[in-house]
């Protein structure tokens, strides 16, 4: 077996993630010039350079960046079997979602994953965007469909949007449109051009443009957005959902927006057209670290969440 001078390798990694030698060397407790030394030697092995110089200004060439991967994860995974011999029971795990789903969804929950896998160590990444399936970035994900080869992927949540307000907002909707709401009466069906009489609060981030998500609703419909409907704009869902909250108007949202077990009824669905956008959230694992156990522990407790909740069917394929 022809390996690399292998503890370069810690080092490699450090200044790259650090993006600093000096941090590296702070970090592993050595010398500046022995950080220096080191990746010297790796190069000199590799006949690659790593490392682009410029003045002050350190950045990883292609080959460095395509050689962090590998080591990345070949380091991962090395201390998680040492620490399984060792009879550590702690699972250290990067979870890597998006900032309305960790906010609306998972931390109202993590009690229940810190009784349930008190041995599963949880620190969250939360992203704006679709996160970058990367061991320096986490060690799992909640993403967007599947967008990565080397990885497995199971499914939580095939996303759904339809308009929300707040129960009080839904009162004054109702004595509004007279509508005439008897206990258990589902009778009741709100057109478009009904909810268009009322302030819409909209969310850019979703289709990245204004008024996208109304749009796309209202031509679910079979209908135009009226020109002369009033809009209100907002960069995140959860700025929209929080207006909602204090009577602002009606929002488009999703099941895990209101599946907050804390303040749920604090929001009615109103009785409309529900809109599929297309999007699949999945828990996505690096392949190749399918056998670690804290990877599987949260990939299970986060399906039997997702089926509990109604996010998930039980005849959702993974």
């Amino acid at each position: 077996m022809k390996l690399p001078p292998l503890k370069s390798l810690p080092v490699f990694e450090a200044v790259a993630r650090l993006n600093s030698f000096s941090l590296a060397a702070e970090e592993l407790a050595v010398t500046q010039s022995a950080v220096s030394h080191q990746i010297k030697q790796l190069e000199s092995y590799l006949g690659e350079q790593l490392f682009l110089r410029t003045g002050r200004s350190l950045s990883l060439t292609d080959e460095g960046r395509q050689y962090l991967e590998a080591v990345t994860t070949a380091l991962i995974q090395i201390e998680r079997a040492s620490e399984q011999l060792l009879g550590e029971e702690t699972s250290r795990l990067r979870l890597a979602c998006f900032s309305s789903f960790a906010v609306r969804w998972l931390v109202p929950r993590l009690p229940e994953l810190q009784r349930s896998h008190p041995q599963l160590d949880l620190s969250l990444e939360m992203t704006t965007e679709n996160p970058v399936l990367s061991d320096r970035v986490a060690d799992a994900f909640i993403c967007i469909n599947r967008p990565h080869q080397a990885f497995s992927y199971e499914l939580l949540y095939q996303e759904r949007m339809f308009p929300v307000c707040s129960t009080e907002y839904w009162e004054r909707i109702c004595r509004e449109l007279n509508l005439d709401r008897q206990e258990g009466d589902d009778r009741i069906n709100l057109e478009p051009a009904q909810l268009a009489r009322f302030p819409l609060l909209s969310t850019y981030s979703i289709y990245d443009r204004a008024v996208g998500d109304w749009n796309h609703w209202f031509s679910a419909a079979g209908q135009v957005l009226p020109k002369d409907a009033r809009v209100q704009h907002f960069s995140h869902m959860l700025l929209a959902l929080e207006a909602a909250r204090y009577h602002q108007g009606i929002v488009l949202t999703n099941d895990y927006m209101i599946g907050n077990r804390g303040d749920a009824d604090e929001f009615v669905r109103l009785p409309c057209l529900p809109l599929a956008t297309g999007y699949q959230f999945y828990f996505a694992w690096k392949t190749s670290r399918r056998r670690e156990r804290g990877i599987q522990l949260l990939r299970r407790w986060l399906v039997q969440e997702a089926i509990a909740d109604g996010l998930r069917g039980d005849a959702d394929p993974g």
